[in-house]
């Protein structure tokens, strides 16, 4: 009976020492991950003097890019979809990322009609492994006279 409670008492005394060791390590990671700061790395848009969004924001490894639209001639879904593919590679390279980084793209077109279009000027641009999408018409069109309007999510080296 002796060396029953022995036993008992031993394996509570290692699985105590092992939840500390877990706990420990925990405190740490946390401890890490509440340094890392949101940093502004894209232009901050004003509204009246008022700061209203940023253009893109760095979290750690994580870069988030602020829509792009093509606000210009000509008028025509696959010119728009060249556009804002070309500012959205731009604004990653400027960060440290890149096309093939890209996580989760979304896309706001004004007529869904456009989407055809869109995806022959879209596919292939990311890479063999290309991110997640979610494609939406905006009711009511872009803001603007864009055709369409990107925002992403990227990895950073």
């Amino acid at each position: 009976m002796e060396n029953r409670t022995t036993r008992r008492g031993s394996f509570k005394k290692l699985g105590m020492g092992i939840a500390a060791l877990f706990g420990v390590g925990t405190v740490s990671a946390m401890e890490t991950k509440s340094k890392i700061k949101k940093e502004v790395v894209g232009e901050i848009v004003t509204d009246q003097d008022i700061p209203l969004f940023s253009g893109a924001v760095k979290h750690g490894n994580t870069l988030y890019i602020a829509g792009k639209g093509a606000h210009t001639e000509p008028f025509e879904i696959k010119a728009h979809t060249e556009i804002v593919l070309q500012e959205l590679q731009k604004e990653l390279e400027r960060n440290g990322s890149s096309m093939e980084q890209v996580l989760k793209v979304n896309v706001y077109l004004a007529d869904l009609n456009d989407y055809k279009g869109m995806n022959e000027v879209f596919r292939g641009r990311f890479g063999k492994n290309p991110p997640v999408r979610t494609t939406v018409a905006t009711y009511g069109g872009v803001p603007g006279k864009s055709l369409v309007e990107m925002d992403c999510i990227a990895a950073v080296d």
